[in-house]
């Protein structure tokens, strides 16, 4: 996108006319001068240009919007979606401190752009998936068209996650070579090698290096159009130092129930129904928490909440509300290929 979308302040108008007609999905590009961002352009500011008397000698510097949005680097740059929103910018560069373009944020593809790293356990055996586990691992299993992770690593990164820990060890050099092999390169992976089974959040401690103070750890074999921007704005709303993704699961018994004290019956509930939230396989929760999980020992996502309560920092649970499926048995699989036609990945 980098190429595609640069132009250099010395260009000709003719040229970037070429280039803006080249771009018929997002059509801006960006005006540089010895490598740092000068400006933007559109068809729209050459047609203003001409209208006000320009003409096709005159540089681009002449024609291209100087006071231009953009976002740099290390900031807090979420803040700035709103606004960006509001006037429909589909295209913001990110700088460095001296100007120099280090990406291109396409708001066409993605949703959002949020300060989060996330770990992906995919290192599990799928025993109860067997016999379709004894050669393939279970995240590269295909539903529809597409490997299970690969649902997942398309919307983290709709959301502007892309650095993505992946952790693997059973059959984990498929998992490798199917990333290094992926077609969106803008995903930073990183593969992590479980030396032995570490559980659903022992391998964390293995992450060299996370670029964000928040994380997201989640199991590889769930399919979910959750929405992590909502997700992610709710956690800092309620100042959680982690949060656990929640699917609501509704019981109603199949009788009248008693309320009463002691042996003396108040009243009569018919056949009363009531709301239980079970755990998701999606957290988020603060870089700080990491000096809870001990290192090299099995050490499950369960037991780190119950380490966080213990600790008395603040665990909270987010309702998921739209699709969500924990792929974990055969009768899982098939209802996956059913739904999938179906899912709204907007």
């Amino acid at each position: 996108m980098k190429n595609n979308h640069l132009i250099d302040n010395t260009a000709s108008i003719l040229k970037a006319m070429e280039k803006l007609n080249n771009l018929p999905n997002l059509p801006v590009l960006f005006v540089t001068q010895s490598g740092t961002i000068t400006g933007t352009l559109t068809d729209g500011d050459i047609r203003r240009g001409f209208i006000n008397g320009l003409q096709l000698q005159d540089s681009i510097e002449k024609f291209m919007h100087r006071d231009f949005h953009f976002l740099r680097d290390g900031e807090d740059n979420f803040s700035k979606l709103k606004e960006f929103r509001k006037r429909r910018i589909k295209a913001v560069p990110l700088l460095d401190k001296s100007g120099k373009l280090i990406k291109i944020y396409n708001f066409t593809e993605i949703k959002s752009i949020l300060p989060v790293d996330a770990v992906i356990m995919a290192g599990g055996k799928g025993v109860r998936l067997r016999p379709l586990t004894e050669t393939t691992p279970k995240p590269l299993l295909k539903v529809g068209t597409k490997e299970i992770v690969a649902y997942n690593f398309d919307r983290l990164y709709q959301y502007g996650i892309i650095n993505q820990h992946i952790t693997v060890n059973y059959l984990g050099e498929q998992i490798e070579a199917y990333c290094k092999r992926y077609p969106n390169s803008n995903i930073n992976f990183d593969i992590v090698y479980e030396p032995k089974m570490l559980g659903t959040a022992g391998a964390l401690r293995l992450v060299n290096y996370f670029g964000n103070d928040t994380i997201l750890l989640m199991n590889s074999d769930l399919l979910t159009n959750i929405d992590y921007e909502d997700f992610y704005k709710t956690f800092v709303k309620k100042k959680a130092d982690m949060m656990v993704a929640s699917i609501p699961y509704d019981v109603t018994l199949p009788y009248a129930v008693f309320e009463s004290e002691g042996r003396r019956v108040k009243s009569l509930k018919e056949k009363p129904s009531y709301t239980h939230y079970a755990n998701a396989g999606i957290y988020l929760f603060k870089k700080k928490l990491l000096d809870l999980v001990p290192e090299n020992v099995s050490y499950n996502a369960t037991d780190f909440m119950e380490d966080v309560i213990a600790q008395g920092y603040d665990l909270l649970h987010y309702p998921i509300r739209s699709y969500w499926l924990d792929i974990g048995k055969h009768v899982d699989f098939e209802k996956a290929q059913k739904d999938i036609a179906h899912i709204n990945w907007d």
